[in-house]
């Protein structure tokens, strides 16, 4: 899965080591000469005072890490609020002792004054406290987050799956019916029939595992398929199609289309006078319209809503799933018309 730069490993190990140094960085870069003389009972090696600022510093270090990678995690998350309580205050009594300690080795205080300790690192101590408390947070939030998206995407993939594994046997089964019609009129069509079924299986079985598609293949399989139902009708029924080559390549999501057609002869042949399907469409300027009209019998629509399947509910769902607010989708009885009008804004 991709990963934005800053989520990386080793961009964030330099980040937090820029964010360190410029941090520590900051009283040797502000500090201005100290005019008074130093106490007499200090080392006055620059080294030594060095050593023991960078002793310190990492003592702060580790205190952020600690706090952020195995106190909050591991007790402030699981509600031992007292117990966390307790680590930090002995925590910063271990950081007491040890800051002590390097002062005695490095510069040679001979005792050690309490109030002094805590007004020179109190602030400090509340400070990185704060501060890897907040790193933490905002850290499992990114991480929640980021397992969130995850589990939606593979939600919808698992969605569309399923949802185009519907439309698929209902589309086989109008197909093997109008083979089973050319057969039993032993016609000469059925051969070229079959030659037409197997590509749109091949078709089905080996494209549509992709996400997209280039939108002359789904043109070609809408055509195959509008074919064996005219073979099927004949002069019966009357198709107008009107699919004019694209002004540019374009892709688009497999088998998205077949079941508006495939709505319009299930519902625009059988009890109907002179019955009618104009398809069109027409891809041009990153936009694609697709428009299938049929006429239809309200005597007949309930009985086939019965046994037409799910489709145009599944298309519908596949719609809002891939193309969200770049697409709009009407469909409208007017008369003894129906009519579905779909609007794809296609990314190049």
């Amino acid at each position: 899965m991709y990963t934005v730069w800053f989520s990386k490993k080793w961009v964030v190990i330099v980040l937090h080591s820029v964010a360190w140094i410029f941090l520590f960085s900051l009283p040797f870069l502000l500090h201005k000469p100290y005019e008074k003389p130093a106490p007499e009972n200090l080392n006055h090696n620059p080294a030594n005072f060095n050593w023991f600022f960078i002793l310190s510093d990492l003592l702060w270090i580790a205190l952020f890490y600690l706090n952020s990678f195995l106190l909050i995690p591991k007790l402030f998350y699981q509600k031992k609020y007292w117990l966390f309580a307790g680590l930090q205050i002995t925590v910063l009594l271990i950081i007491m002792l040890l800051h002590n300690l390097f002062f005695y080795l490095l510069l040679g205080k001979p005792t050690f004054d309490l109030s002094i300790f805590f007004f020179y690192n109190l602030f400090p101590y509340l400070f990185i406290l704060a501060s890897s408390t907040s790193f933490q947070l905002i850290r499992d939030k990114i991480n929640t987050d980021k397992l969130t998206k995850e589990k939606e995407n593979e939600t919808l993939k698992t969605e569309l799956s399923l949802l185009r594994s519907q439309v698929s046997p209902h589309f086989m089964f109008n197909v093997l019916n109008n083979m089973v019609a050319l057969a039993r009129k032993h016609s000469e069509l059925l051969e070229p029939s079959l030659i037409k079924l197997s590509s749109l299986m091949r078709y089905m079985l080996y494209e549509t595992d992709e996400k997209k598609v280039s939108l002359e293949k789904e043109i070609d399989y809408l055509q195959s398929y509008i074919d064996l139902q005219q073979q099927r009708f004949g002069k019966n029924l009357q198709v107008t199609v009107s699919m004019p080559q694209a002004d540019q390549p374009y892709e688009i999501e497999p088998m998205l289309l077949i079941p508006f057609v495939e709505n319009a002869f299930k519902h625009g042949t059988g009890m109907i006078e002179k019955p009618t399907i104009d398809i069109e469409l027409v891809a041009e300027k990153n936009v694609l319209r697709f428009c299938v009209r049929n006429k239809f019998n309200p005597a007949s629509e309930e009985l086939k809503d019965n046994t037409a399947g799910i489709g145009l509910t599944n298309v519908q769902r596949r719609l809002d799933l891939i193309y969200g607010p770049s697409h709009s989708l009407m469909i409208n009885k007017k008369d003894d018309q129906f009519i579905i009008s779909l609007q794809i804004f296609l990314a190049r």
